[in-house]
C-alpha cells in the first residue's frame, strides 16, 4: 500500500505554529536524498521564506575539547532566561559505516535539551565539505519559520567547516583554550581572520591567569590581521562555560555586532552574498547528484578517474568528458 502524498501546506502551517514534531519531520525531509523528498523540501522552504530571516544566526567553532557543547548549553540557557527561543544545529562528523551522527551533542547539552524553549538537531555531515551538513542552511530557515529567534550552528571544528559555517551565519564565534599552543594553532588555521569574536574558555580557578595571557596574545594577532568586516573590530574575551562567568559579555558583543552591521547595511550585504553562495552550492550538489544517480555515468566515472590517476588523461579533458556526459 503506497503512502499518502505529503501535504506541504499543512506541514508549513504546523511549522509556523511552532509544532516541534512538524519541524523535526521537515528537517528529516530536507535531509532525505530521495528525489521526490528533495522536490517537496524545495517547495516547503519556498513556502516558508516570508517567515525567515529575522533570527540572530551565530556560528560557533573551536577544536575538539574546547568545550563547544558546554558553551552552547550555558549560552542557550542564558538566552532562554532572557526570553529567547534557541535552535541549535549541531553538525557531527559522520559515522564512516552508517553515515549517522556519532558524537551525540544532545547528551552534552543536558539543560538545553530539556527546555521547551530550545530545539537541538544533531545532523550527520555525510561527507560534505568541511563536515558541514549539506542541508544545514535549509534547517536554519525552518527553525526561523518555527519561531526560534536565535540559531546557533556548531561546527565539528575540523577541515574547512569554519568557512562553510561562516558563509551561513551573521556572527562567527571562535572558541579557544588558554595555553597549550592553541594561540599559534588558531592563527595558523586562519581561524582568527574569519572570527567576529574570539572567546577563551575555561577562565576559572587556576586557569584565569593563563586565559588572560592567551587573550592578550590574540589581541596582538588581531592588530596585524585584516578583520572580516571594515565596520567591526573583533573583540577577545575570556569566559567559563562551567561557571557561566563572561557568557553575558559574549551575547552583548553578538548584539553590538548585529546593531553595527545593520546600521551600516553590512549585515544585509553579507546575507545577500550568502544567498548567492548557497545557490551555487546547491547547483554543485545537484550536478554531483546526477553523477551518482545515473547508472551510465556512475559506471563510466571509475574509468575516467583511473585514467587521470595513471596520467593517460589530463584532468581538464576528463572534466570535458564528464560535462559532455551531463549534456553541459
Amino acid at each position: 500500500m503506497s503512502k499518502p502524498a505529503l501535504d506541504i501546506k499543512a506541514l508549513a502551517r504546523d511549522i509556523r505554529a511552532g509544532q516541534r514534531a512538524a519541524l523535526a519531520r521537515a528537517i528529516t525531509l530536507i535531509e532525505s536524498r530521495r528525489s521526490d523528498h528533495q522536490a517537496a523540501a524545495r517547495e516547503l522552504v519556498q513556502a516558508l521564506l516570508p517567515q525567515t530571516g529575522k533570527a540572530v544566526r551565530v556560528g560557533i567553532t573551536g577544536s575538539p575539547g574546547v568545550g563547544k557543547s558546554t558553551t552552547i548549553d550555558t549560552l542557550g540557557m542564558h538566552l532562554i532566561a532572557g526570553g529567547h527561543k534557541v535552535a541549535v544545529l549541531a553538525v557531527d562528523p559522520s559515522s564512516a559505516r552508517t553515515g549517522g551522527s556519532i558524537l551525540g551533542d544532545k547528551t552534552r547539552m543536558a539543560r538545553l535539551s530539556a527546555s521547551e524553549q530550545a530545539y537541538i538537531r544533531p545532523s550527520p555531515s555525510s561527507g560534505t565539505l568541511g563536515g558541514v551538513a549539506a542541508k544545514t542552511r535549509e534547517a536554519m530557515l525552518l527553525c526561523e519559520a518555527a519561531g526560534f529567534d536565535v540559531v546557533l550552528v556548531e561546527t565539528v571544528g575540523i577541515g574547512q567547516s569554519e568557512t562553510a559555517v561562516c558563509d551561513m551565519t551573521d556572527f562567527f564565534l571562535a572558541l579557544m583554550l588558554p595555553g597549550a599552543g592553541d594561540e599559534l594553532q588558531g592563527i595558523k588555521k586562519g581561524l582568527v581572520e574569519l572570527a567576529d569574536m574570539i572567546a577563551i574558555n575555561k577562565a576559572d580557578g587556576d586557569n584565569i591567569k593563563r586565559a588572560t595571557i592567551a587573550a592578550a596574545d590574540y589581541r596582538g594577532a588581531l592588530h596585524i590581521l585584516s578583520p572580516r568586516s571594515n565596520h567591526w573590530q573583533p573583540p577577545v574575551v575570556t569566559y567559563s562555560a562551567l561557571t557561566g562567568a563572561g557568557i553575558a559579555e559574549i551575547w552583548h558583543n553578538v548584539l553590538a555586532h548585529r546593531d553595527k552591521l545593520t546600521e551600516t547595511g553590512a549585515l544585509a550585504a553579507r546575507r545577500r552574498g550568502q544567498q548567492v553562495k548557497w545557490m551555487w552550492a546547491l547547483f554543485d550538489e545537484r550536478l554531483r547528484g546526477r553523477l551518482a544517480s545515473d547508472p551510465k555515468l556512475k559506471a563510466k566515472l571509475p574509468q575516467i578517474e583511473r585514467a587521470v590517476a595513471e596520467g593517460s588523461l589530463s584532468p581538464a579533458l576528463a572534466v570535458d568528458e564528464i560535462a559532455e556526459m551531463l549534456g553541459l
